[in-house]
């Protein structure tokens, strides 16, 4: 009896090959990391106006994967939007804190630091210009 590959076997390790090349290309392609802090805009590219962002709240910009927070009056800092615990993009709130829906994590509106696990890490701080009342990327 031969021992070669059947035909059941030999579709079937094409078809994986067919759909996981290009699966793992992609994968690959997204873990790594831009020279920017993983963001999507340009330095001097306006990201937000300052009314945007209220006091004590924050505001989420996905495709830049920024998180803008406004923690006392006229004050403004920026810091990546993805949290530390599991990358998923933390969400826009008024509660004080950052939050990520994900797994319930909060991190300081002030410096990024975690308030309430899982999240041991803070989040990277993204340097901003505020020009008037155009908040944009350093």
């Amino acid at each position: 009896m031969a021992t070669g590959l059947n035909r059941r076997t030999a579709l079937s390790a094409a078809a994986v090959a067919g759909v996981g090349a290009p699966l793992l290309v992609s994968c690959a392609a997204d873990e790594s990391p831009s020279s920017d802090g993983g963001t999507e805009n340009t330095s001097g590219d306006v990201l937000a106006k300052t009314s945007d962002i209220a006091v004590g709240a924050c505001t989420v910009y996905p495709d830049a994967k920024v998180v803008v927070t406004q923690p006392t009056e006229g004050e403004f800092k920026c810091f990546t939007a993805v949290c530390t615990h599991q990358g998923c993009l933390v969400s826009s709130g008024s509660d004080g804190v950052i939050p990520c829906n994900c797994h319930g994590s909060q991190f300081s509106l002030e410096d990024g630091s975690p308030q309430a696990g899982p999240a041991t890490t803070a989040l990277a701080a993204v340097e901003i210009v505020v020009d008037g009342d155009n908040i944009a990327l350093a």
